[in-house]
């Protein structure tokens, strides 16, 4: 049975720094480029990056490059989204998932495995 964990997620005022981390199991983890997603208050499920599978490689969206950084521990088989610079509508639930053999898909259909998000609430 796979299993996707998030934690970390929280209170923070605009301009500070949350990490958060997802703790995989019942998988073979190194296979999957694992993906972070968010949802906002009445907003779709957005692509915030992704971490690959093959190379460690990274990729973000725009509205986040440069202030979010993913990596992974596959040793740990856990992935982690350091966020900094939050602002105010950064804030949502944020998804892990993961894609066996992915390929940075910017889609929430590519992804098989969801965890049960953490909420990530910016203060202004």
């Amino acid at each position: 049975q796979v299993q996707l964990v998030e934690s970390g997620g929280g209170l923070v005022q605009a301009g500070g720094s949350l990490t958060l981390s997802c703790a995989a199991s019942g998988l073979t983890f190194s296979r999957y480029t694992m993906g972070w997603f968010r949802q906002g208050p009445g907003k779709e499920r957005e692509f915030v990056g992704a971490v690959s599978w093959r190379s460690g490689n990274t990729y973000y969206a725009d509205s986040v490059r440069g202030r979010f950084t993913i990596s992974r521990d596959n040793a740990k088989n856990t992935v982690y989204l350091q966020m900094n610079s939050l602002k105010p509508e950064d804030t949502a639930v944020y998804y892990c998932a993961a894609d066996l053999y992915g390929n940075y898909d910017v889609s929430p259909s590519g992804y098989k495995y969801w965890g049960q998000g953490t909420q990530v609430t910016v203060s202004s």
